[in-house]
C-alpha cells in the first residue's frame, strides 16, 4: 500500500491545543462497520457489557523536554534537549537542537543543579550522561524539565504547567515515557466509577512510549517504513486477567494504540494472552491478523501516519473513511488534546 492511501485533508481548526475539563466530557465516536454513534467519554460503559475488560497502560510521562547551555571560551549556545530513553550505561539518548553545536565531552548545564556531558552521538541522537541519579536526578529533572508536547500543539503553543497535569492519566505510575498514551486522557474519577457500577473489569500494562511516535512516515511504499521500538512489560497477573477474561467470553479492549500494539506483541510472540517483556517495534497495516484486541478505544489521529495506518488495519480502510469523514463533518476535535472514538469491528 502507499503512503497517500492514509491521507485526508483536516480543517486546522480541529486540531486541539487543549483538553476538554472535565475530561470525560469530551466526544467519543463509537463505530462498528454498519453504525456510527455519536456520544461521550463518560457514556463508555453504555457500549460495553458486564465481563468486558479494558486494557490501559500505566506509563508515566517524564518532564523530557530540557533547555541548558553550552559554553565554548567566551560562547555560549542554547541547546535543546529531548530525553528519549535510558541506556544501559546510566545514560540517556537524547535529541539536541542544534546537534551540531556540541561536541563529545561538552558539558550542557540545564538549572544549577542538572547537568549532562555529551558522551556520544549516532543516528541524529546524542548520549547524556548527566551529574545526578536516582531521586537526586528525578527531582532536578521535574524541576528543570517540561512536558513533551507533540509538534502540532508546540508549534501552537509552549508547554506549561498546566500540562503538567493535563498530559498524564490519572494512573500514571512507572516512569519512562516521552509522549502520554492519549486514548487514557479521557479518564477521569467519574468515568471510572460508572465503569465500575457497569461491571468492567480492567488491566494494567506498561509500555512507554517514544519520541517516535510522532515521526513522519517518509516512504512511499510502507512496507519500507522501520518502526521505532518501545520498551513495554505484560507481567503474568495481567496476562491471567486476560486469559480469564477471553474464557469467560468477556471482550479485550485497549485503551489507546500503546495498548493495543504491546497485547498483539505478546500474542505474536509467545502464541496467546501470555506475560511478556521487552522491546517491541510491531508495525500494523492493513492485512494484520489481530490476535488479541476485540475493540480499540483511541484519539483520532494524523494523516498520513502509522496510527491511521493501525485503525485502518483494525476496522478497515473504507471504514475508517467514513468514520474521519464523519469525525470532521461534526467537529470532533484531532490527535492527542482531542476528542476520541470506540473502534468495535465485531459491532
Amino acid at each position: 500500500m502507499r503512503l497517500s492511501d492514509f491521507d485526508f485533508d483536516l480543517p486546522e481548526r480541529l486540531i486541539a491545543t487543549r483538553p476538554a475539563r472535565p475530561r470525560s466530557s469530551s466526544r467519543l465516536l463509537a463505530a462498528t462497520p454498519k453504525t456510527l454513534t455519536d456520544a461521550h467519554s463518560i457514556d463508555l460503559p453504555q457500549f460495553l457489557r458486564p465481563g468486558d475488560r479494558l486494557i490501559l497502560n500505566d506509563t508515566k510521562v517524564i518532564p523530557a523536554r530540557l533547555s541548558g547551555t553550552r559554553t565554548r571560551g567566551e560562547f555560549q549556545a542554547r541547546i535543546e534537549a529531548t530525553l528519549l530513553e535510558p541506556q544501559a550505561s546510566g545514560a540517556w539518548r537524547a535529541l539536541l537542537k542544534p546537534l551540531k553545536k556540541v561536541r563529545d565531552g561538552e558539558t550542557i548545564v540545564f538549572s544549577p543543579d542538572l547537568s549532562a556531558q555529551v558522551v556520544g552521538r549516532a543516528d541524529g541522537t546524542a548520549e547524556l550522561q548527566f551529574n545526578l541519579a536516582g531521586d537526586d536526578f528525578d527531582a532536578a529533572l521535574n524541576a528543570a524539565g517540561a512536558m513533551p508536547l507533540p509538534p502540532y500543539i508546540e508549534g501552537r503553543r509552549p508547554a506549561d504547567a498546566q500540562d503538567t497535569q493535563d498530559y498524564q492519566t490519572i494512573w500514571a505510575r512507572e516512569k519512562g515515557a516521552v509522549a502520554a498514551p492519549t486514548a487514557s486522557l479521557h479518564f477521569d474519577e467519574a468515568l471510572m466509577g460508572r465503569l465500575d457500577a457497569a461491571g468492567i473489569a480492567r488491566t494494567f500494562v506498561t509500555l512507554h512510549v517514544g519520541a517516535g511516535t510522532f515521526l513522519p512516515v517518509k516512504v512511499d511504499d510502507i512496507r519500507d517504513h522501520k518502526m521505532h521500538a518501545e520498551r513495554g512489560e505484560i507481567t503474568e497477573a495481567a496476562a491471567a486477567e486476560l486469559a480469564a477474561t477471553r474464557a469467560a467470553g468477556g471482550r479485550i479492549i485497549p485503551v489507546g494504540t500503546t495498548a493495543l500494539r504491546l497485547i498483539e506483541t505478546a500474542a505474536r510472540d509467545t502464541g496467546g494472552l501470555n506475560a511478556w517483556s521487552g522491546a517491541t517495534d510491531i508495525f500494523i497495516t492493513p492485512g494484520f491478523q489481530f490476535r488479541a484486541a476485540d475493540a480499540l478505544m483511541t484519539n483520532f489521529h494524523l494523516p498520513k501516519s502509522t496510527l491511521m495506518m493501525l485503525v485502518s488495519a483494525f476496522l478497515g480502510t473504507e471504514r475508517i473513511r467514513e468514520v474521519y469523514a464523519h469525525a470532521i463533518a461534526g467537529d470532533y476535535r484531532f490527535f492527542s488534546y482531542g476528542d476520541s472514538s470506540l473502534l468495535m469491528p465485531n459491532g
